[in-house]
């Protein structure tokens, strides 16, 4: 096995200063900083790569496929590439039935129908469908290695050698936790915001937040990954988070997500917006009671601030979740106005873009007057 290595040249004379230069050196080699935008990555440390010798390179993936519905890998015998940029009889893209799991057939013949060399099947056979237990048992959503590089072996037999791996995590899946790995791995970029609400993920109930414009003035905690997709698309830049809290969450979850929204973003929002599709299974009183209890506790530890309430949902216990609602922001002096199931998504949409519109144009001073506070609150 051959390691190259790229030494550095290093200047410096005794004493203290000649002595800092390579401190300084080594740290700048062995812990480079890349910065994309306002986000920066710093590397860990060094990695010594051996060189592989092959003929052969072999991409490979298992991922959750939502053209399929079901786990596909992802195979070709030209790997080491953008596998985007290669001829399509190149590459299989097979789904497989999770129950009964990879199964060495599934390799085969994926490989026999893109034309691949005979001296790399039965290795590769022998071996890739190892990578579905690492897959399932890890909580895993997308693995890739590639390349494999196929070198000879002792025996002349060609030997898959994995060069590169990547791989992400299903964080509300508890098997993501089973390898220990360090929470700062997942929180790297996450901003304080994003951390806090993450520390709340648990298996029943999401928590999917996304910053869009930290300056923004709708403040939307959005249920179901329909209704994110509509309102993170028309609301744009006047959408300060893009949330996803469906899954059914329990009261207290739900109270302590909303805490978070509300301290970090009520105070600059023109329009609280509360809106989801037509639930199947998730509690409407439980998820908007806690809402609204947490918007009452907001209040009373920080003071009230003027914001105008949209609410749009369908599902299980609607009507009195609304009436809950409507209750506490009776209390508060809040004006709102509540969309049922039987209303568009996207007009009710649009009708918090118009309410956020007249809040920018005069609507909150006058709102701020109403309720008897300083215009700049």
């Amino acid at each position: 096995m051959r390691i190259g290595l790229r030494q550095a040249g290093v200047q410096g004379g005794r004493g203290q200063e000649g002595q800092s230069r390579p401190l300084s050196e080594k740290q700048r080699l062995y812990f480079a900083e890349h910065r994309v935008g306002n986000i920066t990555a710093k590397s860990q440390g060094v990695t010594f790569e051996g060189a592989v010798p092959a003929e052969f390179e072999v991409y490979f993936s298992i991922a959750d496929s939502t053209v399929f519905r079901a786990p596909t890998i992802t195979l070709t015998h030209m790997g080491g590439v953008a596998i985007e940029e290669l001829d399509k009889k190149y590459v299989a893209h097979i789904p497989f039935d999770p129950l009964t799991g990879l199964k060495a057939f599934v390799i085969a013949n994926a490989l026999e129908d893109i034309g691949a060399p005979q001296e790399i099947i039965s290795p590769l056979v022998q071996h890739l469908p190892k990578l579905w237990e690492l897959f399932h048992h890890y909580g895993m959503t997308v693995l890739e290695l590639n390349p494999i590089r196929m070198t000879p072996g002792p025996n002349g037999r060609l030997m898959p050698v994995a060069c590169d791996f990547k791989c992400s995590f299903d964080r509300d899946d508890p098997r993501s936790s089973r390898l220990g790995l360090p929470a700062r791995l997942f929180s790297a970029d996450y901003s304080e915001f994003e951390a806090e609400i993450n520390q709340l993920r648990t298996y029943q109930g999401q928590s999917d937040v996304f910053i869009i414009n930290p300056n923004g003035t709708i403040l939307a905690p959005t249920f179901g990954g329909g209704a994110n997709s509509l309102v993170t698309e028309v609301l744009g830049d006047e959408a300060i988070i893009s949330t996803d809290f469906g899954g059914n969450p329990p009261y207290a979850k739900m109270r302590a997500v909303a805490r978070i929204c509300f301290s970090h973003y009520l105070k600059q929002a023109n329009v609280l917006f509360v809106i989801g599709g037509k639930a199947n299974n998730t509690d409407i009183y439980e998820t908007f009671r806690a809402i609204a209890d947490a918007l009452r506790e907001h209040f009373v530890e920080h003071g009230p601030t003027p914001v105008f309430v949209v609410i749009g949902r369908g599902g299980p216990k609607l009507v009195r979740g609304m009436g809950a609602f409507a209750d506490t922001l009776d209390a508060l002096g809040l004006p709102y106005r509540v969309f049922g199931f039987d209303s568009a998504i996207s007009e009710v949409v649009n009708y918090a873009q118009a309410v956020n519109a007249w809040m920018e144009q005069g609507g909150r001073e006058q709102l701020a007057a109403h309720m008897r506070l300083d215009p700049e609150a």
